[in-house]
């Protein structure tokens, strides 16, 4: 794995179970300093309010963030029915209210139908989003509104698990950059009563699950019970990330060659541009791999661990 945590050369992954009222970032430090890392980053910034699994690739391990970051999502969340707020999740201004009598189940879950699929969106001027180099909620808290292009999400799933109108209570299985808080707005605007985010988990992240995440207090507790040791076996081995892509074990010659640049071709056949995990003859994970022909490999991203 790498891992020397005493010298702050730390590779691997940890399953981090973000707590509310925290940034990303914060919860971020916290971990860096708690293993003593020198080089560590989060798979997926979630807001303030929001909590659960927030990955944390620490040294060469950062080199897999892309793949977590592009990874569909799992989320629970609580959206309340009959206001509006201005940041669409329950720290901003409250905006409208409006009855929510006559909506039930029934209207709920076809209104969900029709957020369900391929989805455009529009970015909140409350988050982390960049615009012309600037983070939109810094503009949002100045007063100013830019405008913000639509995007495409998939929502693969969007289940309503209870309902104590005006609370109800959904888990959403969706892509990438997908605004859980937009969502209730939409559901709201369906509804005709308005909607906001009220609560939000991230239960999932890619292969990853928040069952087996931990809290900084958690973690600052086996620090202080087991040391850096209790620390070191909780780490993922970096190709944890990568399990989706085809894998290719290599002899110590075809290893060689990759390391020193070189292509090389193999006796089985795989998609042009394919990228592929690499593990050398002892079984070792080294690196990443892209086919530019049929049954050549040429190295992509190598790992030092």
């Amino acid at each position: 794995m790498g891992v020397d945590i005493a010298r702050g050369a730390v590779n691997g992954i940890l399953l981090v179970d973000k707590p509310v009222g925290q940034t990303s970032n914060r919860t971020l430090q916290d971990i860096k300093k708690i293993f003593k890392a020198k080089k560590a980053g989060h798979t997926g910034n979630l807001d303030l309010l929001a909590s659960g699994l927030l990955p944390v690739c620490f040294g060469e391990a950062t080199k897999v963030s892309q793949f977590l970051l592009e990874s569909d999502k799992w989320y629970e969340a609580e959206f309340t029915l009959g206001k509006t707020t201005s940041t669409g999740d329950c720290e901003g201004e409250e905006t409208s209210v409006t009855g929510t009598s006559g909506i039930d189940e029934r209207a709920i879950n076809e209104a969900i139908k029709k957020l369900t699929g391929d989805v455009f969106q529009t970015p909140p001027m409350h988050s982390a989003l960049k615009v012309n180099g600037k983070r939109l909620y810094h503009l949002a808290r100045q007063g100013v509104v830019v405008k913000r292009e639509n995007r495409l999400v998939k929502i693969y799933s969007f289940e309503l698990i209870t309902t104590n109108i005006p609370k109800i209570f959904v888990r959403v299985h969706c892509s990438k950059g997908t605004y859980i808080r937009v969502l209730a707005e939409d559901l709201g605007e369906l509804l005709n009563c308005g909607a906001f985010m009220s609560k939000l988990r991230r239960i999932s992240s890619g292969p990853f699950q928040l069952m087996d995440s931990y809290s900084p207090s958690v973690l600052q507790n086996i620090l202080t019970a087991e040391g850096s040791s209790g620390l070191k076996r909780l780490l993922l081995n970096t190709d944890k990330a990568l399990m989706h892509l085809p894998e290719v074990r290599l002899s110590r010659s075809d290893t060689r060659s990759l390391k020193f640049g070189q292509q090389i071709v193999l006796g089985e056949l795989f998609d042009i541009n394919e990228i592929v995990r690499l593990y050398d003859e002892s079984g070792k994970f080294f690196g990443l791999g892209e086919v530019v022909e049929p049954s050549i490999i040429k190295p992509k991203r190598l790992f030092n661990l």
